[in-house]
């Protein structure tokens, strides 16, 4: 995407601090074997190609495949993985150069080298897939491979937020071999030269996770391997871990589970809770190609009805807060323009936003939100939604819902007026919350081409290698949002894992694109 984002403490926090529901999670004194790990979770992928993925599929690739960098537990900046060293070579933040560690191999045998890192990334934009990562890389002009470890990104303008990019799983490493350049592989297998090798896979079903011994990376297994069962119904997942037929959970939960999960009737069957400060956010996207979503009154007046509070409340039982700015607490530059703007829900400013307009007549919307991607409490959230703007009068809402496959294509095709969208940080920098909904091609489908943003506050940013010295033009693309109302922020969530009393390792397994790190859970022998 045009991406970028930048946490403060709340990454570190995100692998140190957590709340624990009882005891043994934190304890790394008695001796472990190397079992395999059983995990459910609903977020299931939608491709095995990296090239045509930006979604929760990278749960899966971050366990598969490489990156030039990653996030290890607590990093918040990038860190080497397959490179030995990477650094900018000029004082524009221009070129950006990379040298691999000697001996990298794929899963195939074949070597991990500067074309093969060329091959991986240049097939992204290549291949160009409405739904795949390209626009992550949209600073980058061309890659050259002087030397057979080295490999040079030259940008297009200066980018210092580019190495997070290299950190994410956008750019998986792939092997030419078995990857088109110019096409998607279709076979349903994968290549990778991550910690674990992909044995199986089941689509909808479940991954079978080996470790790759070959694997020569930061990660430090300490299991055998994991499968990673798919759900789409969180309540059967809840049941299989009380059950003992999966070790842990993860995504998906909805508030009243994580509260049955918590509650000492759980506790007693051997589960615990680990709780995690988290960057997850949940938004509406306002599509202007819609006749009435395209008149800012209307916008406004949605955001003036909202009541974040009530639907925390009802809904998510204090699993999340009430979120009033596309960038979250715990990220440089947050602020909140959308209650300053706006306040509290009040019927009255709306009418009068509607009335000053010239519109009288109840607005009629149509809101869409995905059925299988965040949870069983995605539809109860929506109904509160429908029913508080109902309630004023003012508007009347349908409410649809398809999955997730099937409501992605629908709205990077621009079909929906107003939709859900949640988002998990691709990398850690405040331009991930801000630069991805911006720009004529962006990560929601709604061209959106604010000059402001696209033209000053972003160059300015990315100008600068301190990215602790960027909150100034965050706080005003904020302000920007608030005032355009093309993205409604909703909630902040929190992150949660359950498991077995028996798993350890699930305080350290989220990394800062929230991805569950497979590597780092190990079962207990002794209590």
């Amino acid at each position: 995407m045009f991406n970028r984002t930048r946490c403060l403490q709340t990454f570190a926090a995100l692998a140190s601090i957590s709340l624990l529901a009882g005891c043994g999670l934190l304890s790394d004194d008695s001796k472990t074997e190397q079992k395999r790990i059983v995990v459910g979770t609903t977020s299931m992928p939608t491709t095995l190609d990296p090239a045509a993925a930006w979604d929760g599929s990278w749960e899966l690739y971050r366990n598969i495949f490489q990156t030039l960098l990653s996030f290890p537990t607590g990093s918040t900046k990038p860190q080497p993985d397959a490179a030995q060293s990477c650094e900018f070579t000029d004082a524009a933040n221009e070129s950006y150069r990379c040298t691999l560690k000697k001996g990298l191999k794929f899963s195939n045998g074949e070597a991990l080298d500067a074309k093969a890192v060329k091959h991986s990334l240049d097939r992204i934009r290549t291949i160009g897939s409405k739904v795949g990562p390209k626009d992550l890389f949209g600073s980058l002009e061309r890659i050259e491979t002087p030397e057979p470890l080295v490999v040079v990104f030259h940008l297009k303008t200066p980018d210092a937020t580019f190495p997070f990019v290299l950190g994410s799983p956008a750019a998986s490493l792939v092997a030419p071999k078995d990857y088109p350049a110019d096409k998607l592989r279709q076979d349903g297998k994968v290549t990778g030269s991550g910690p674990y090798l992909l044995s199986s896979y089941k689509e909808g079903s479940e991954a079978v996770l080996d470790g790759y011994d070959d694997y020569q990376g930061f990660a430090q297994r300490r299991n055998e391997g994991v499968t990673i069962r798919y759900f789409t119904d969180s309540a059967k997942m809840v049941t299989a871990l009380k059950e003992k037929e999966i070790d842990a959970t993860y995504r998906g939960l909805s508030a009243a589970e994580i509260k049955d999960l918590q509650s000492p009737a759980s506790h007693a069957k051997g589960v615990q809770v680990v709780e995690n400060v988290g960057a997850e956010i949940r938004y509406l996207v306002m599509n202007p190609k819609d006749p009435q979503v395209a008149k800012p009154a209307v916008r406004q007046a949605v955001a003036q009805l909202v009541d974040r509070g009530a639907l925390v409340a009802k809904v998510y039982q204090g699993t999340a807060e009430p979120l009033y700015s596309m960038v979250p607490k715990g990220v440089v530059g947050h602020k909140t323009p959308f209650y300053d703007r706006f306040g509290q829900a009040d019927v009255n400013k709306a009418r009068k936003i509607l009335k000053d307009a010239g519109i009288t007549q109840t607005v009629e919307l149509t809101f869409w939100y995905t059925t299988d991607r965040y949870g069983a409490s995605t539809a109860a959230e929506f109904a509160e939604l429908k029913r508080q703007l109902e309630e004023s009068g003012l508007f009347r809402i349908n409410l649809q819902g398809k999955p997730w496959k099937a409501y992605q294509d629908g709205y990077k095709n621009g079909e929906y007026p107003v939709f859900g969208r949640g988002w998990f940080p691709d990398f850690p920098d405040p331009d991930n919350f801000i630069a991805p909904f911006v720009g004529k091609e962006n990560a929601v489908g709604t061209p959106y081409e604010n000059a402001e943003i696209l033209t000053e506050l972003l160059p300015k940013s990315r100008r600068e290698g301190d990215r602790s010295a960027v909150s100034r033009e965050f706080e005003r693309a904020q302000q920007i949002f608030a005032e355009d109302v093309r993205l409604l922020p909703l909630w902040q969530g929190k992150l949660y894992v359950g498991a077995r009393e028996d798993i350890a390792g699930a305080e350290r397994a989220l990394d800062p694109q929230t991805a569950m790190q497979m590597w780092e859970l190990y079962r207990k022998t002794s209590w």
